[in-house]
Protein backbone atom coordinates (compact mmCIF):
# COMPACT_ATOMS: atom_id res chain seq x y z
CA UNK A 1 0.00 0.00 0.00
CA UNK A 2 1.21 3.42 -0.84
CA UNK A 3 2.55 4.96 2.52
CA UNK A 4 1.09 8.36 1.20
CA UNK A 5 -2.78 6.98 0.74
CA UNK A 6 -5.12 7.85 3.43
CA UNK A 7 -9.21 6.86 3.55
CA UNK A 8 -10.30 10.15 5.38
CA UNK A 9 -7.73 13.53 5.67
CA UNK A 10 -8.72 16.22 7.71
CA UNK A 11 -6.64 19.17 6.84
CA UNK A 12 -6.73 22.91 7.12
CA UNK A 13 -7.34 23.72 10.65
CA UNK A 14 -5.65 24.26 13.70
CA UNK A 15 -4.47 20.45 15.64
CA UNK A 16 -4.46 20.37 19.15
CA UNK A 17 -2.92 17.37 19.52
CA UNK A 18 -3.45 16.58 23.54
CA UNK A 19 -0.29 14.66 23.65
CA UNK A 20 2.52 15.19 26.54
CA UNK A 21 4.04 18.08 24.86
CA UNK A 22 0.41 19.79 24.03
CA UNK A 23 1.46 20.35 20.66
CA UNK A 24 -0.78 22.82 18.29
CA UNK A 25 0.08 22.52 14.98
CA UNK A 26 -1.68 25.62 12.82
CA UNK A 27 -2.86 24.57 9.30
CA UNK A 28 -2.41 21.60 10.35
CA UNK A 29 -4.19 18.09 8.85
CA UNK A 30 -4.83 14.60 10.24
CA UNK A 31 -4.83 11.30 8.21
CA UNK A 32 -6.66 8.18 9.06
CA UNK A 33 -6.39 5.06 7.82
CA UNK A 34 -8.71 2.08 8.65
CA UNK A 35 -9.54 2.88 12.59
CA UNK A 36 -6.14 4.42 12.89
CA UNK A 37 -4.53 7.95 13.13
CA UNK A 38 -1.27 7.07 10.63
CA UNK A 39 0.19 10.62 10.72
CA UNK A 40 -0.50 14.11 11.50
CA UNK A 41 1.43 17.69 10.86
CA UNK A 42 1.21 20.95 8.53
CA UNK A 43 -1.17 20.79 5.79
CA UNK A 44 1.40 20.94 3.39
CA UNK A 45 2.84 18.20 4.67
CA UNK A 46 0.16 16.23 2.85
CA UNK A 47 0.18 18.45 -0.50
CA UNK A 48 1.03 14.69 -2.39
CA UNK A 49 -1.06 12.30 -0.83
CA UNK A 50 -4.00 10.67 -1.80
CA UNK A 51 -7.04 10.21 0.36
CA UNK A 52 -10.46 8.76 -0.36
CA UNK A 53 -12.47 11.35 1.44
CA UNK A 54 -10.95 14.99 2.04
CA UNK A 55 -12.59 17.10 4.59
CA UNK A 56 -11.76 20.53 4.95
CA UNK A 57 -11.60 21.70 8.83
CA UNK A 58 -12.45 25.45 7.27
CA UNK A 59 -9.69 27.26 9.50
CA UNK A 60 -11.66 25.51 12.37
CA UNK A 61 -10.31 23.27 15.17
CA UNK A 62 -9.19 19.41 15.00
CA UNK A 63 -9.00 17.58 18.57
CA UNK A 64 -9.70 14.41 20.17
CA UNK A 65 -12.64 13.62 20.81
CA UNK A 66 -14.04 14.10 24.02
CA UNK A 67 -14.65 11.34 27.10
CA UNK A 68 -17.44 11.36 29.41
CA UNK A 69 -16.34 9.67 32.62
CA UNK A 70 -19.71 9.33 33.90
CA UNK A 71 -22.63 9.03 32.97
CA UNK A 72 -26.32 7.15 32.99
CA UNK A 73 -27.40 7.17 29.31
CA UNK A 74 -30.69 5.81 29.30
CA UNK A 75 -31.41 8.54 31.82
CA UNK A 76 -32.04 10.98 29.51
CA UNK A 77 -35.84 9.60 29.26
CA UNK A 78 -35.97 10.85 32.68
CA UNK A 79 -34.92 14.49 31.97
CA UNK A 80 -36.62 17.13 33.98
CA UNK A 81 -39.07 14.83 35.96
CA UNK A 82 -38.45 15.42 38.73
CA UNK A 83 -35.89 18.63 39.94
CA UNK A 84 -34.79 20.83 42.41
CA UNK A 85 -34.78 18.05 45.26
CA UNK A 86 -31.84 16.57 47.77
CA UNK A 87 -30.36 13.45 46.72
CA UNK A 88 -31.56 11.31 48.12
CA UNK A 89 -35.61 12.27 47.92
CA UNK A 90 -34.35 12.45 44.51
CA UNK A 91 -33.26 9.12 44.08
CA UNK A 92 -35.42 6.87 46.57
CA UNK A 93 -38.87 8.97 46.25
CA UNK A 94 -38.99 9.09 42.25
CA UNK A 95 -35.86 7.61 40.40
CA UNK A 96 -35.74 4.49 42.03
CA UNK A 97 -39.96 4.04 41.13
CA UNK A 98 -39.61 4.81 37.54
CA UNK A 99 -36.56 2.71 37.16
CA UNK A 100 -38.18 0.00 38.28
CA UNK A 101 -40.54 0.46 35.22
CA UNK A 102 -37.55 -0.10 33.07
CA UNK A 103 -37.07 -2.76 30.30
CA UNK A 104 -34.44 -3.71 27.73
CA UNK A 105 -36.06 -1.78 25.13
CA UNK A 106 -36.88 1.63 27.50
CA UNK A 107 -32.71 1.44 28.22
CA UNK A 108 -32.03 1.02 24.46
CA UNK A 109 -34.09 4.14 23.26
CA UNK A 110 -32.84 6.48 26.28
CA UNK A 111 -29.28 5.37 25.17
CA UNK A 112 -29.88 6.29 21.89
CA UNK A 113 -30.97 9.47 22.71
CA UNK A 114 -27.84 9.87 24.76
CA UNK A 115 -25.79 8.74 22.04
CA UNK A 116 -27.07 11.37 19.46
CA UNK A 117 -26.90 13.99 22.18
CA UNK A 118 -23.24 13.05 23.14
CA UNK A 119 -22.16 12.72 19.31
CA UNK A 120 -23.30 16.26 18.57
CA UNK A 121 -21.60 18.28 21.17
CA UNK A 122 -18.38 16.51 20.48
CA UNK A 123 -18.23 13.28 23.01
CA UNK A 124 -17.15 10.23 21.09
CA UNK A 125 -16.63 7.75 24.38
CA UNK A 126 -18.83 7.32 27.75
CA UNK A 127 -18.57 4.96 30.76
CA UNK A 128 -21.90 4.30 31.44
CA UNK A 129 -23.56 2.91 35.02
CA UNK A 130 -26.91 1.52 34.74
CA UNK A 131 -29.59 -1.00 34.56
CA UNK A 132 -29.95 -3.35 31.19
CA UNK A 133 -26.37 -2.43 30.24
CA UNK A 134 -26.63 -5.15 27.73
CA UNK A 135 -28.98 -2.90 25.55
CA UNK A 136 -26.50 0.33 26.45
CA UNK A 137 -23.71 -1.33 24.49
CA UNK A 138 -25.84 -2.65 21.79
CA UNK A 139 -27.19 1.22 21.00
CA UNK A 140 -23.50 1.97 21.43
CA UNK A 141 -22.01 -0.25 18.96
CA UNK A 142 -24.73 0.55 16.90
CA UNK A 143 -24.28 3.81 16.44
CA UNK A 144 -20.55 3.47 16.41
CA UNK A 145 -19.73 5.24 19.77
CA UNK A 146 -16.89 3.75 22.08
CA UNK A 147 -18.23 2.69 25.47
CA UNK A 148 -16.96 1.32 29.04
CA UNK A 149 -20.43 0.21 30.29
CA UNK A 150 -21.28 -2.01 33.35
CA UNK A 151 -24.62 -3.08 35.19
CA UNK A 152 -25.34 -1.67 37.91
CA UNK A 153 -25.05 -3.67 41.44
CA UNK A 154 -26.27 -3.08 44.66
CA UNK A 155 -27.97 -4.90 47.55
CA UNK A 156 -31.46 -4.64 46.88
CA UNK A 157 -33.07 -6.62 43.62
CA UNK A 158 -32.41 -5.10 40.48
CA UNK A 159 -35.42 -4.35 37.92
CA UNK A 160 -33.50 -6.20 35.41
CA UNK A 161 -31.19 -9.18 36.64
CA UNK A 162 -33.05 -10.12 40.51
CA UNK A 163 -30.85 -10.92 43.15
CA UNK A 164 -27.10 -10.14 43.30
CA UNK A 165 -26.10 -13.69 42.46
CA UNK A 166 -27.68 -12.64 39.23
CA UNK A 167 -26.18 -9.28 38.77
CA UNK A 168 -22.49 -10.97 39.32
CA UNK A 169 -23.99 -13.88 36.74
CA UNK A 170 -25.47 -11.15 34.32
CA UNK A 171 -21.82 -9.05 34.88
CA UNK A 172 -20.00 -11.89 33.24
CA UNK A 173 -22.13 -12.57 30.37
CA UNK A 174 -21.48 -8.93 29.55
CA UNK A 175 -17.71 -9.29 29.67
CA UNK A 176 -18.21 -12.55 27.36
CA UNK A 177 -20.19 -11.50 24.75
CA UNK A 178 -18.11 -7.91 24.33
CA UNK A 179 -14.69 -8.89 24.95
CA UNK A 180 -12.13 -7.90 22.57
CA UNK A 181 -14.61 -5.26 21.40
CA UNK A 182 -13.09 -2.90 19.21
CA UNK A 183 -16.02 -0.36 20.72
CA UNK A 184 -17.11 -1.49 23.91
CA UNK A 185 -15.82 -2.04 27.29
CA UNK A 186 -17.22 -3.86 30.26
CA UNK A 187 -16.68 -2.81 33.87
CA UNK A 188 -17.99 -3.90 36.90
CA UNK A 189 -20.02 -1.49 38.74
CA UNK A 190 -21.20 -1.53 42.45
CA UNK A 191 -23.35 1.20 42.97
CA UNK A 192 -21.86 2.69 46.14
CA UNK A 193 -20.04 1.86 49.62
CA UNK A 194 -24.15 2.69 51.16
CA UNK A 195 -25.96 0.45 48.51
CA UNK A 196 -23.39 -2.33 48.59
CA UNK A 197 -22.44 -4.45 51.27
CA UNK A 198 -18.83 -5.43 52.22
CA UNK A 199 -19.35 -8.91 50.54
CA UNK A 200 -20.56 -7.55 47.02
CA UNK A 201 -17.95 -5.05 46.47
CA UNK A 202 -15.04 -7.60 47.33
CA UNK A 203 -16.61 -9.74 44.80
CA UNK A 204 -17.32 -7.19 42.68
CA UNK A 205 -13.29 -6.46 42.93
CA UNK A 206 -12.41 -10.19 42.32
CA UNK A 207 -14.34 -10.30 39.21
CA UNK A 208 -12.46 -6.99 38.00
CA UNK A 209 -9.38 -8.04 39.05
CA UNK A 210 -10.18 -11.92 37.42
CA UNK A 211 -10.83 -10.08 33.79
CA UNK A 212 -8.51 -7.07 33.95
CA UNK A 213 -10.85 -4.68 33.69
CA UNK A 214 -12.23 -1.03 34.85
CA UNK A 215 -14.22 -0.93 38.03
CA UNK A 216 -16.23 1.70 38.56
CA UNK A 217 -18.11 3.12 41.70
CA UNK A 218 -20.15 6.05 43.16
CA UNK A 219 -18.04 7.51 46.05
CA UNK A 220 -18.04 9.78 48.97
CA UNK A 221 -20.60 11.88 47.07
CA UNK A 222 -22.55 13.73 49.95
CA UNK A 223 -22.34 14.95 53.46
CA UNK A 224 -25.08 12.15 54.22
CA UNK A 225 -23.40 9.48 52.81
CA UNK A 226 -20.13 9.76 54.43
CA UNK A 227 -22.01 10.08 57.79
CA UNK A 228 -23.64 7.29 57.11
CA UNK A 229 -20.94 5.02 56.26
CA UNK A 230 -18.92 6.60 59.89
CA UNK A 231 -21.76 5.59 61.67
CA UNK A 232 -22.06 2.30 60.17
CA UNK A 233 -18.37 1.41 59.76
CA UNK A 234 -16.47 4.34 61.89
CA UNK A 235 -14.44 5.45 58.79
CA UNK A 236 -14.78 7.78 55.54
CA UNK A 237 -16.12 5.99 52.67
CA UNK A 238 -12.49 6.03 50.91
CA UNK A 239 -10.99 4.06 54.35
CA UNK A 240 -13.63 1.40 54.38
CA UNK A 241 -12.98 0.48 50.57
CA UNK A 242 -9.28 0.96 51.36
CA UNK A 243 -9.56 -1.27 54.46
CA UNK A 244 -11.64 -3.92 51.95
CA UNK A 245 -9.05 -3.74 49.73
CA UNK A 246 -10.91 -2.06 46.50
CA UNK A 247 -8.59 0.75 46.08
CA UNK A 248 -6.83 0.00 43.01
CA UNK A 249 -5.48 1.31 39.82
CA UNK A 250 -8.35 -0.29 37.78
CA UNK A 251 -10.99 1.79 40.10
CA UNK A 252 -12.72 4.78 38.92
CA UNK A 253 -14.34 6.27 41.76
CA UNK A 254 -17.25 9.18 40.70
CA UNK A 255 -17.97 12.46 42.38
CA UNK A 256 -15.32 12.24 45.23
CA UNK A 257 -16.96 15.74 46.96
CA UNK A 258 -16.54 15.08 50.77
CA UNK A 259 -12.81 13.88 51.22
CA UNK A 260 -10.88 14.31 54.10
CA UNK A 261 -6.77 15.01 53.50
CA UNK A 262 -6.16 11.00 54.36
CA UNK A 263 -9.22 9.91 51.83
CA UNK A 264 -6.67 12.17 49.26
CA UNK A 265 -3.41 10.81 50.53
CA UNK A 266 -5.02 6.91 49.97
CA UNK A 267 -6.54 7.49 46.41
CA UNK A 268 -3.04 8.89 45.50
CA UNK A 269 -1.26 5.80 47.47
CA UNK A 270 -3.80 2.90 45.20
CA UNK A 271 -3.52 5.35 42.11
CA UNK A 272 -7.67 5.70 41.81
CA UNK A 273 -8.78 7.55 39.29
CA UNK A 274 -11.86 10.04 39.71
CA UNK A 275 -14.67 11.59 37.74
CA UNK A 276 -15.70 14.87 38.41
CA UNK A 277 -19.36 15.77 37.59
CA UNK A 278 -19.36 19.54 38.66
CA UNK A 279 -23.34 20.23 37.53
CA UNK A 280 -24.60 17.11 39.04
CA UNK A 281 -22.78 17.97 42.23
CA UNK A 282 -24.17 21.57 41.79
CA UNK A 283 -27.82 20.93 41.06
CA UNK A 284 -27.90 18.35 43.96
CA UNK A 285 -26.40 20.64 45.91
CA UNK A 286 -23.78 17.79 47.16
CA UNK A 287 -21.12 19.80 47.29
CA UNK A 288 -17.81 20.76 45.52
CA UNK A 289 -15.40 18.35 45.15
CA UNK A 290 -11.66 18.99 46.40
CA UNK A 291 -10.60 18.70 42.74
CA UNK A 292 -7.65 21.22 42.68
CA UNK A 293 -5.91 19.41 45.71
CA UNK A 294 -6.48 15.82 43.97
CA UNK A 295 -4.71 17.05 41.09
CA UNK A 296 -2.14 18.76 42.99
CA UNK A 297 -1.37 15.16 44.68
CA UNK A 298 -0.78 13.96 41.40
CA UNK A 299 -4.19 12.19 40.74
CA UNK A 300 -5.53 11.30 37.30
CA UNK A 301 -8.74 13.07 37.16
CA UNK A 302 -11.22 12.39 34.34
CA UNK A 303 -14.81 14.68 33.55
CA UNK A 304 -17.94 13.43 33.41
CA UNK A 305 -21.85 15.02 33.33
CA UNK A 306 -23.63 12.63 35.05
CA UNK A 307 -27.10 11.22 34.16
CA UNK A 308 -30.10 13.54 32.22
CA UNK A 309 -32.06 14.10 35.49
CA UNK A 310 -29.46 15.99 37.72
CA UNK A 311 -27.62 17.46 35.24
CA UNK A 312 -29.87 18.08 32.93
CA UNK A 313 -27.44 17.39 29.67
CA UNK A 314 -24.25 15.49 28.25
CA UNK A 315 -22.73 18.62 26.94
CA UNK A 316 -19.01 18.10 27.82
CA UNK A 317 -18.44 21.52 26.99
CA UNK A 318 -20.59 23.00 29.00
CA UNK A 319 -19.15 21.04 31.95
CA UNK A 320 -15.75 21.84 31.16
CA UNK A 321 -16.84 25.76 31.22
CA UNK A 322 -18.48 24.96 34.41
CA UNK A 323 -15.34 22.61 36.20
CA UNK A 324 -13.44 25.92 35.36
CA UNK A 325 -15.00 28.54 36.85
CA UNK A 326 -16.30 26.72 39.74
CA UNK A 327 -13.20 26.28 41.05
CA UNK A 328 -12.03 29.36 40.53
CA UNK A 329 -14.72 30.94 42.85
CA UNK A 330 -14.63 28.16 45.38
CA UNK A 331 -11.07 29.02 46.19
CA UNK A 332 -10.88 32.79 45.05
CA UNK A 333 -7.91 31.55 43.02
CA UNK A 334 -8.52 32.52 39.17
CA UNK A 335 -5.45 30.67 37.94
CA UNK A 336 -6.76 27.13 39.51
CA UNK A 337 -8.25 24.49 36.58
CA UNK A 338 -6.97 26.35 33.71
CA UNK A 339 -8.04 25.98 30.63
CA UNK A 340 -5.05 23.48 29.57
CA UNK A 341 -5.99 21.70 32.57
CA UNK A 342 -9.67 21.48 32.38
CA UNK A 343 -8.97 20.44 28.27
CA UNK A 344 -6.95 17.43 29.10
CA UNK A 345 -9.49 16.39 31.91
CA UNK A 346 -12.13 15.68 29.14
CA UNK A 347 -9.57 14.13 26.41
CA UNK A 348 -6.15 12.61 27.10
CA UNK A 349 -6.82 12.24 31.41
CA UNK A 350 -10.44 11.17 30.42
CA UNK A 351 -9.35 8.10 28.60
CA UNK A 352 -6.71 7.32 31.44
CA UNK A 353 -9.51 7.66 33.94
CA UNK A 354 -11.05 5.10 31.53
CA UNK A 355 -7.99 2.46 30.88
CA UNK A 356 -7.98 3.56 27.55
CA UNK A 357 -5.12 6.25 26.74
CA UNK A 358 -2.83 4.14 24.86
CA UNK A 359 -5.55 3.65 22.14
CA UNK A 360 -7.72 7.16 22.77
CA UNK A 361 -7.55 10.45 23.90
CA UNK A 362 -4.88 12.51 22.39
CA UNK A 363 -3.93 12.76 18.33
CA UNK A 364 -1.01 10.68 17.68
CA UNK A 365 -0.14 8.26 15.10
CA UNK A 366 -0.92 4.19 16.13
CA UNK A 367 -3.84 5.81 18.16
CA UNK A 368 -7.53 5.55 16.95
CA UNK A 369 -9.48 7.91 15.02
CA UNK A 370 -11.71 9.42 18.06
CA UNK A 371 -11.68 12.92 16.35
CA UNK A 372 -13.91 16.59 16.10
CA UNK A 373 -13.70 19.13 13.54
CA UNK A 374 -15.05 22.50 15.98
CA UNK A 375 -16.48 25.37 13.61
CA UNK A 376 -15.09 28.43 14.28
CA UNK A 377 -16.51 30.85 12.31
CA UNK A 378 -18.91 31.91 14.56
CA UNK A 379 -19.05 35.38 16.85
CA UNK A 380 -19.07 33.97 20.12
CA UNK A 381 -15.34 32.82 18.80
CA UNK A 382 -14.35 35.48 16.63
CA UNK A 383 -11.98 36.72 17.18
CA UNK A 384 -9.41 33.63 18.50
CA UNK A 385 -6.51 34.20 20.52
CA UNK A 386 -6.07 30.82 22.28
CA UNK A 387 -7.90 28.13 21.18
CA UNK A 388 -7.39 25.94 24.37
CA UNK A 389 -9.08 28.95 26.53
CA UNK A 390 -12.00 29.21 23.69
CA UNK A 391 -12.61 25.71 24.16
CA UNK A 392 -13.19 25.65 28.01
CA UNK A 393 -14.83 29.40 28.15
CA UNK A 394 -16.66 29.91 24.61
CA UNK A 395 -17.25 26.48 22.72
CA UNK A 396 -20.38 25.09 22.38
CA UNK A 397 -21.28 21.64 22.02
CA UNK A 398 -23.46 22.66 19.10
CA UNK A 399 -20.37 23.95 17.50
CA UNK A 400 -19.17 20.59 17.09
CA UNK A 401 -19.62 20.20 12.98
CA UNK A 402 -17.81 16.29 12.36
CA UNK A 403 -17.13 13.42 14.57
CA UNK A 404 -14.94 10.65 13.60
CA UNK A 405 -15.13 7.54 15.90
CA UNK A 406 -12.58 4.54 15.27
CA UNK A 407 -12.32 5.54 11.18
CA UNK A 408 -15.40 6.22 10.97
CA UNK A 409 -17.49 9.47 10.15
CA UNK A 410 -20.77 9.08 12.26
CA UNK A 411 -21.60 13.09 12.06
CA UNK A 412 -20.75 15.42 9.44
CA UNK A 413 -21.28 18.87 9.32
CA UNK A 414 -23.92 18.85 11.58
CA UNK A 415 -25.75 15.58 10.49
CA UNK A 416 -26.01 12.35 12.32
CA UNK A 417 -25.27 9.74 9.67
CA UNK A 418 -25.41 6.39 12.52
CA UNK A 419 -28.67 7.19 14.02
CA UNK A 420 -32.02 8.25 12.97
CA UNK A 421 -32.67 10.67 15.25
CA UNK A 422 -36.44 11.43 14.20
CA UNK A 423 -37.46 8.03 14.59
CA UNK A 424 -35.80 7.85 18.38
CA UNK A 425 -37.03 11.14 19.51
CA UNK A 426 -40.59 10.16 18.20
CA UNK A 427 -39.81 6.92 20.77
CA UNK A 428 -38.66 8.61 23.80
CA UNK A 429 -41.56 11.51 23.39
CA UNK A 430 -43.89 7.93 23.84
CA UNK A 431 -42.18 6.76 26.60
CA UNK A 432 -42.28 9.97 28.42
CA UNK A 433 -46.13 9.79 28.72
CA UNK A 434 -45.64 6.53 30.95
CA UNK A 435 -42.90 7.60 32.82
CA UNK A 436 -45.43 10.79 34.08
CA UNK A 437 -47.40 8.47 34.72
CA UNK A 438 -45.99 7.03 37.64
CA UNK A 439 -44.87 10.35 39.60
Amino acid sequence: MNEKQADILITNGIVLTMDTQNRQINHGAVAVRGEQIIALGTASDFADWNAARILDAQGGIIMPGLVNTHTHAAMTLFRGLTDDLPLMTWLHEHIFPAEAKLNRHKVYTGTMLACAEMILSGTTCFCDMYLFEGAVAFAAKDVGMRAVVGEVLFDFPSPNYGPILLGFAYTRELIRHWKNDPLITIAVEPHSPYLCEPRLLQTAAKIAQEYDLPMVIHLSETQSEVAQIREKYGKTPVAHLADLGILAPNLLACHCVVLTDEDIALLKQYDVKVAHNPESNMKLASGIAPIPELLKAGISVGLGTDGCSSNNNLDMFGEMNTAAKLHKVSTLDPTVMDAQTVLRMATIEGAKALRLDKIIGSLEPGKCADMIILDTRKPHLTPMYHPMSHLVYAARGGDVATSIINGRIVMENRRLLSIDLESVMAEAKQLAKEFKAYQ
